[in-house]
Order: structure tokens, then sequence, then C-alpha cells
């Protein structure tokens, strides 16, 4: 019993792990963004909604189309490696 929550926790460590990995690309490129735009906007007082959405939208356009490949790789290789994993769980 104790190997199975052994298993399950690595699992769960390796998903919280991946998740970061594949979320951190998207993430750190729009909060630049904003914190940028933000900062303008302070600036210059131009209160515009839009003027902060649009950037970040190309931005993570941007990231998915330079970055998407890989991070798909990333998450299909941890799908295969839990579906490989589960015949020696059943053991």
């Amino acid at each position: 019993m104790a190997d199975n929550t052994d298993f399950f926790v690595g699992i769960a460590q390796q998903a919280l792990w991946i998740t970061a990995l594949s979320a951190a690309p998207f993430l750190i490129p729009a909060l630049l963004v904003g914190l940028l735009l933000g900062m303008v906007q302070a600036a210059t007082s131009i209160n515009e909604q839009t003027l902060t959405f649009v950037p970040k939208l190309m931005i993570v356009a941007v990231v998915a189309a330079v970055f998407g490949g890989s991070i798909l790789v990333l998450i299909v290789d941890f799908t295969r490696e839990i579906y490989t994993r589960i015949p020696d769980l059943l053991l």
C-alpha cells in the first residue's frame, strides 16, 4: 500500500511541475507586458481597458505559436508515462 501512495504522490508532484512548465511561457510574458503597460497608463493617465488587453492577447498568441509545440510534447510525454505506469500499479 505504501508503494501506491508513493506512486500517486510522485504523479501529483510531476503533474504540478508539468502544469507550471506549461503555464509559465504564457503567464510570464503576459505579466511583464501588463506591468509595463500599467506603468505607461499610470504615467500618462490613460485608463483604457483595451490598451492592456490587446497587447497581452497578442503576446499570448506569439508565445503559443513559438512554444506551443514543445508544450504539447511535454504534456503528451507526461500522459504517455502515466499510461505506461498503469500496469505496474495494478500488479
